[in-house]
């Protein structure tokens, strides 16, 4: 990592070669850190008094480890993923962080700023989400083989360096959202606890009260009153210790933790906006941020930071939304939802917002620069069903007969080809798998449309082949031949930075 200038160690930011975090008491704060600190930047460094102060505190990583086949750019908007490093270094260790040697991240969001300026959605990655992590790059310039079925947070380890690896973080991405990412920002929680207090503390809310056995699972008694059930305000290490709050609350999952810390982040967002956009109110909460920032070099600058910054500054709190990928749970580990998160990736690539508006701040079809009705376009033709050109193969994982005719016949109805059915080698399969060759990643997710909840997965043989599981044979009659509807994401399930911070706290 390079330095835009050394005057980062005059302002206490500096950063040694520390040991990585293991997965310890750490992990939790990452998700709010990440989504505190990099929401912040953007909001608060568009001044240009503060070009000098922000430009010495930023750390670059080297952008040669990303992809060389990268999809193209949406319809508009720009998307900037955040990672969540538990790097040691520095004042990192002292706030509780785990042990090793290996940079760690078990968090991630990717922000969209839509093309209006108006509008802003941040969406989470469950860190043990089951994803193919692509092909990335070694430290000594190699690259790796693709992984199916390996955990989200894995790629960040990918090189076992304690820096991590953000660029195999960012590959992941962009191929599982199938999303262009113009940015890529590493943080830290050094410059989380900073941050709380720089702001004043922050605005959060319990469910039921915590107790020390809740903050250390391991501690074997519940131990002393930490926090109090009901409205309180934290900064420093006590924010650290709400943030990293899981065991005790709801199912004590990490989706769960993930909603308050969203919670958190919107409470920090008010807090920033209610302060005031005045240099004596920015200036230390924008040392504290870029202090703990590490970006690629398309932001290594503070003009350039500035430069995204203005594209946020008239987003409003109710239109600032935090999300998570559509879920499920696969035993102990996180599947993702692909009927439900292909139709949000594709809401992105279109600049749609949650409820469904066109945010890109072009003109709606049907309406001229005036606002007056323009003629109507003509007719388009109608198009080729989806699976047109797509062939399949049907295998039946379930003792259910005729399983594989059955979704062979609806395959057909959606235009596609089905080269045959046969039974599975296992008929055991609870869940239904889509595997696909080399090159065949957007067909497969075409072909996973139909089968909602169904697990994608790359293998060595060509072509796409479904894997039929009781979760198909179970379905409802009628249930098939089309696409599962995407679910509503509308206000009722995409948290805004102006809710109630204590509503939806817990998951369980």
């Amino acid at each position: 990592m390079t330095r835009s200038h050394a005057a980062r160690a005059a302002h206490g930011g500096g950063r040694g070669a520390g040991d990585g975090l293991g997965r310890g008491a750490g992990r939790g704060v990452r998700t709010a850190a990440a989504l505190t600190l990099s929401v912040l930047v953007l909001l608060v460094a568009g001044s240009g008094w503060l070009y000098l102060q922000l430009n010495g505190d930023i750390t670059t990583f080297g952008a040669d480890g990303f992809s060389r086949d990268r999809p193209a750019a949406g319809a508009g908007g720009s998307n900037v993923l955040v990672i969540g490093s538990d790097s040691r270094a520095g004042g990192n260790r002292r706030l509780g962080g785990g042990e090793g040697d290996v940079g760690r991240s078990d968090t991630a969001f990717l922000l969209h700023v839509y093309g209006d300026g108006r509008h802003a959605l941040a969406v989470s990655f469950p860190r043990d989400a089951l994803v193919e992590i692509p092909s990335c790059r070694m430290p000594d310039g190699s690259w790796t083989p693709p992984r199916s079925g390996a955990m989200f947070n894995s790629a960040f380890t990918v090189g076992s360096t304690v820096k991590g690896n953000p660029a195999c973080t960012q590959n992941t991405v962009e191929q599982l959202t199938g999303l262009r990412v113009d940015h890529t920002v590493v943080v830290d929680f050094a410059g989380f606890a900073a941050l709380t207090t720089a702001v004043g503390g922050v605005p959060v809310c319990l469910p039921q009260d915590v107790y020390q056995g809740d903050l250390n699972p391991n501690l074997g008694s519940r131990g002393t009153l930490v926090f109090a059930r009901g409205p309180q305000t934290v900064s420093g290490q006590r924010a650290l210790d709400y943030v990293r709050l899981r065991h005790g609350l709801g199912d004590g999952s990490d989706i769960g933790r993930i909603k308050r810390q969203q919670a958190f982040t919107a409470a920090l967002v008010k807090k920033v906006r209610a302060r005031g956009m005045n240099p004596s109110a920015l200036l230390p909460l924008a040392r504290a941020a870029t202090a703990a920032l590490t970006v690629d070099p398309g932001l290594g600058t503070a003009d350039r930071l500035l430069a995204f910054a203005l594209a946020m500054k008239d987003i409003d709190l109710h239109n600032t939304k935090f999300l998570t990928l559509p879920w499920r749970y696969q035993g102990a580990r996180v599947a993702v939802v692909h009927p439900d998160a292909d139709a949000l990736w594709a809401d992105l690539r279109a600049d749609r917002t949650v409820d469904g508006q066109d945010a890109g701040g072009t003109a709606r079809p049907g309406a001229t620069d005036d606002g007056k009705a323009a003629a109507p376009a003509p007719a388009t033709p109608t198009a080729a069903p989806p699976g047109t050109g797509i062939g399949v193969a049907v295998y039946n994982g379930t003792t259910v007969p005729g399983l594989a005719a059955h979704a062979a016949a609806e395959l057909r109805a959606a235009g596609f080809t089905v080269l045959g059915t046969a039974t599975a080698a296992s008929q055991q399969h609870a869940v239904t798998v889509v595997a696909y060759g080399p090159g065949r990643d957007v067909q497969a997710r075409t072909v996973a449309r139909y089968f909602p909840g169904a697990v994608l997965q790359q293998g060595a043989a060509p072509g796409v082949g479904v894997t039929l599981g009781r979760d198909y044979a179970d379905r409802p009659a009628g249930g098939g031949g089309a696409p599962a509807a995407p679910p509503e994401r509308g206000a009722g399930a995409a948290r805004s930075a102006d809710d109630d911070p204590c509503s939806d706290l817990s998951y369980g």
